[in-house]
């Protein structure tokens, strides 16, 4: 029998073995949103399961901010921001994780008129289906949340060194605007 063990990002974020939550515990997030300027702090996850106000609030929360129009938030995207909050809490245990975001969900209309504008956007963006999302952390290098979320390897990894945020998603593993580096993700490495 092969036992296998998980990262501590996936055993704080309820993850098993096999990629299912499991029961017991608490998940909380806080972020600030750099073009609204609201902040919220979500315990999104409580007694085994997903607290559905909670998810509303997020799903308010990370709106279009041009267009004003909401979708909801995928919470395998909450859950893997929980897992990326782990992790940089454990390499910076005195600071307070607060995801600073750039963009959470884009309206079709808004990514339309973002790509036509030259801002490089997807045609298929998944911030269109509410499961992606832009950010930084302040006091921790981009580079650094670049490379944890892609060892986590729990979908799309883009690093915008010019505009200094890293957009995360759950759609498939890739990356883009970088290279990983084989072996990056080993022990103590990232």
């Amino acid at each position: 029998m092969m036992v296998m063990l998980l990262p501590l990002w996936a055993q704080a974020s309820g993850i098993n073995s096999g990629g299912l939550k499991t029961q017991g515990g608490e998940r909380t997030l806080a972020f600030y949103n750099t073009h609204t300027h609201e902040t919220i702090e979500t315990t999104f996850w409580r007694n085994g399961d997903y607290d559905q106000n909670e998810l509303d609030k997020m799903k308010d929360f990370l709106r279009d901010h041009r267009s004003g129009h909401s979708h909801t938030v995928s919470a395998d995207l909450l859950n893997l921001l929980h897992g990326l909050q782990t992790e940089l809490q454990r390499r910076h245990p005195d600071q307070d994780i607060v995801f600073h975001v750039i963009s959470g969900y884009r309206s079709p209309a808004t990514n339309a008129m973002l790509r036509a504008n030259g801002g490089g956007q997807a045609k298929k963006s998944r911030h269109m289906e509410g499961d992606a999302i832009d950010i930084r952390v302040p006091g921790i290098d981009t580079v650094e949340i670049r490379n944890v979320a892609w060892c986590m390897q729990r979908g799309g990894v883009g690093y915008y060194s010019g505009s200094d945020f890293v957009h995360v998603d759950t759609w498939n593993v890739r990356s883009w605007n970088w290279s990983p580096k084989a072996g990056m993700c080993g022990r103590g490495n990232s």
